[in-house]
């Protein structure tokens, strides 16, 4: 547990031409002009401001996104509503026994055997990846890290949880480790595919992400963050956002079974972050994910997830164009007959829990039929060294209190694919951690250059003593697999580019 003596120290567009390799190159040497600030910048409901209204171009944007699709999406949406009702009863039977679960002595195999169900819930349990003495050792490491380093801004000010840390020397250890990375590589290639084989990316190579890591205290409530999807919020409507790649198109014209949400050819050029908010991320993150430093267990501080990813972002998506006929919510409030198709003339700019710059948040009142009181279940009980993955449109959250005994500890680590995008990104995280500043998709200011004991990157270049950590890093020069397809190729001798190889 963090000592209270410590806690009171810490202080509250890519192209398909090698010209474009040179321009974001240049980009990716950017500087991060972004301000001070902590994880609550990234949600409103943590942040306490209050959820602007959209302006009239979102209207617009709803009106175009259906003309002429009316009828088959009123038909997609009333499909939608069956299926959610019977498969919601299945969830909230299940609790966290609908979390696949597998050993990573066992990776193969056990994925292989559960892959159906790990593509329909969106999230998995991946057991013993780093040994349980080893991680429970790094959050010590972190303590003492934060312990000569009071300086270091957290969330709440007064009782840190939430660290603004991305350089540690555990975070380091963790995303260099060749087992987790093993992983990472497994989750991208097995699970994930690209139809085109134009498409610019790779899933045989894991790029690392740097992110934040949690310690959270018994009794905490101060991170209370409910259901949420990250990778952006209204860029999933927008043209210039998720449409770029065409990702959600088929949810649009009214075919929502017909999506495929592990297709990464058009996310690859998708754009998941149009507004730069403090802690919007800028990657593709195949699977976000959490590699856990202590034993947890539901109501522990843990993490929820909703195991209906495929449906649930259909009717996250689907949701802003229509709206009850009675509003009362007595019984027949969530009918299909209930609800109607809002049209051109009664349409407004309102795209359910979304704004501009922050992640999207869900609740019961804007999403009545993902019954979330149900649907939201905690990951089972969680010893040091399990890593925990979840697509990167699941709807997840955090106990809303900690009612454990001891600490909730995690370190926070995605799964990245290569794309022009993500190594361009990877290009500017590198230089933030030669210089000891925040990642750039964080909030800016000094952050680790100051702080005692900052691991030097020669330490890093030891700890990844296999090609693929350093590659991760963006410390040497990437290597396509051999078979690979002309994108794939593409994708790789382009982010060499970029990373000046």
């Amino acid at each position: 547990m963090l000592r209270p003596s410590l806690a009171k120290m810490v202080r509250s567009a890519p192209a398909a031409s090698r010209p474009a390799s040179v321009a974001a190159a240049a980009a990716a040497r950017k500087p991060s002009s972004k301000k001070e600030g902590d994880i609550s910048d990234a949600f409103v409901s943590l942040s306490g401001a209050q959820r602007e209204p959209l302006s009239d171009r979102f209207r617009q944007l709803k009106c175009d996104l259906v003309r002429g699709r009316e009828g088959a999406l009123v038909e997609s949406w009333t499909r939608l509503l069956r299926q959610l009702r019977k498969e919601n009863d299945i969830v909230a039977e299940r609790g966290s026994d609908a979390i696949p679960q597998v050993e990573f002595a066992e990776l193969e195999g056990g994925c292989e055997g559960l892959k159906g169900e790990i593509k329909k819930r969106g999230a998995v349990v991946v057991r013993g990846v780093i040994p349980e003495a080893e991680a429970r050792a790094y959050k010590e490491e972190v303590e003492e890290y934060v312990r000569k380093n009071p300086h270091t801004r957290a969330f709440p000010p007064d009782n840190p949880q939430v660290y603004e840390l991305y350089w540690s020397a555990p975070q380091l250890k963790a995303r260099a480790h060749p087992s987790l990375l093993g992983v990472q590589h497994h989750l991208m290639s097995r699970f994930w595919h690209a139809s085109s084989p134009t498409a610019r990316i790779s899933l045989a190579n894991p790029l690392s992400y740097a992110d934040r890591l949690r310690i959270r205290q018994p009794g905490d409530a101060s991170f209370a963050l409910g259901p949420h999807m990250d990778g952006g919020s209204v860029e999933r409507w927008q043209r210039e956002g998720y449409g770029r790649g065409g990702v959600y198109d088929r949810v649009f014209a009214g075919a929502w079974e017909r999506y495929d949400p592990w297709e990464a050819s058009g996310r690859a050029v998708a754009a998941s972050n149009l507004y730069d908010g403090l802690g919007a991320c800028s990657v593709f993150r195949m699977w976000q994910g959490w590699m856990s430093m202590s034993r947890t267990g539901p109501r522990e501080g843990t993490l929820l997830v909703n195991p209906l990813m495929h449906m649930a972002t259909a009717y996250v998506l689907l949701r802003p164009f229509f709206r009850p006929v009675r509003e009362d919510r007595g019984p027949g409030y969530l009918d299909e007959s209930n609800w109607a198709f809002t049209g051109r003339a009664d349409m407004t700019s309102e795209l359910q829990g979304a704004s501009p710059g922050h992640g999207q948040e869900l609740t019961d009142e804007l999403h009545p039929h993902l019954e979330l009181e149900r649907t939201m279940v905690h990951v089972p009980n969680i010893k040091p060294g399990d890593f925990v993955a979840w697509h990167c449109d699941t709807i997840h959250a955090v106990d809303k209190l900690h009612a454990g005994r001891a600490d909730s500890s995690v370190l926070y680590i995605p799964v990245c694919p290569v794309t022009d995008a993500n190594a361009t990104y990877l290009a500017r995280q590198r230089a933030a951690f030669r210089a000891g500043t925040p990642a750039p998709d964080f909030p800016g200011g000094p952050g680790e250059s100051r702080h005692v004991g900052r691991p030097p990157e020669e330490a890093v270049r030891r700890w990844a003593d296999g090609g693929a950590g350093r590659q991760a890093f963006g410390l040497e020069r990437l290597a396509a697999r051999e078979g690979a397809p002309p994108g794939e190729r593409e994708a790789v001798e382009s982010a060499n580019g970029i990373l000046g190889f």
